[in-house]
């Protein structure tokens, strides 16, 4: 299984919906875009335990299947999930596959527009300014500052719930942090710098629909107590 990125579909869609095993959404679908209801993966398909109604189904996709991922390598482990895209979102899963809670704030794109929309002189930076390369730690020039302390507010804030659910009143064991979404290339040598240990896995969403599409929804979840 192969799992990959590409620019959003031209409409009609390359490959016609009737084709396609499995599909979802958080929120409406784009004006115009008819996908097949059956085919739709829904919360009540993701086998975690715990899972509140209003949830993101892509927060559910990534707690199992980091989870589960996990679980192959060391059985009965904990796992936080930092997703860093629009949102960053800290996903906590433990050992027996149980949504525990979490946390959200603006990811780093986001920080940058409200940076630009809400102040007199910070310019809009479009996306190919902060990609690559990563800035330099202490930047001269506007755009680079803006970028470097929005990159470490997602790392500063990833290592430290990591440092938290590791702490002495951690329960479960060791939590293994797993890193995935667009922004996760740039955090990774800042989460490395500070000592944190992860696991990347960009694909990680993706990855977990379409191993939850080939099971078929047999799955079953998580009791746990």
């Amino acid at each position: 299984m192969r799992c990959f990125h590409t620019p959003a579909a031209p409409n009609p869609l390359p490959i016609p919906p009737a084709r396609w095993r499995a599909w979802a959404a958080v929120g409406a679908l784009p004006g115009g875009l008819d996908l097949p209801a059956p085919r739709r993966l829904t919360l009540e398909q993701v086998p975690l335990g715990g899972l509140p109604p209003w949830l993101g189904i892509d927060r559910a996709l990534v707690g199992w299947g980091a989870w589960s991922r996990q679980a192959r390598l060391s059985p009965a482990t904990p796992v936080l999930v930092a997703d860093a895209g629009t949102a960053l979102s800290l996903t906590l899963v433990d050992g027996d596959g149980r949504f525990c809670g979490g946390r959200l704030a603006a990811g780093v794109s986001l920080q940058l527009r409200a940076l630009a929309g809400a102040t007199a002189l910070l310019p809009q930076l479009d996306q190919a300014w902060w990609q690559d390369p990563i800035p330099e730690p202490w930047p001269l020039e506007t755009g680079d500052a803006m970028v470097r302390g929005c990159l470490e507010a997602g790392a500063a804030a990833i290592a430290q719930a990591w440092r938290q659910v590791n702490g002495p009143r951690a329960r479960g064991g060791t939590c293994q942090l797993w890193l995935t979404g667009g922004d996760g290339e740039a955090l990774a040598p800042l989460l490395a710098a500070q000592g944190v240990d992860f696991t990347a896995a960009p694909n990680l969403a993706l990855d977990s629909l379409a191993a939850l599409a080939l099971t078929g929804g047999r799955l079953k979840r998580s009791s746990g107590p």
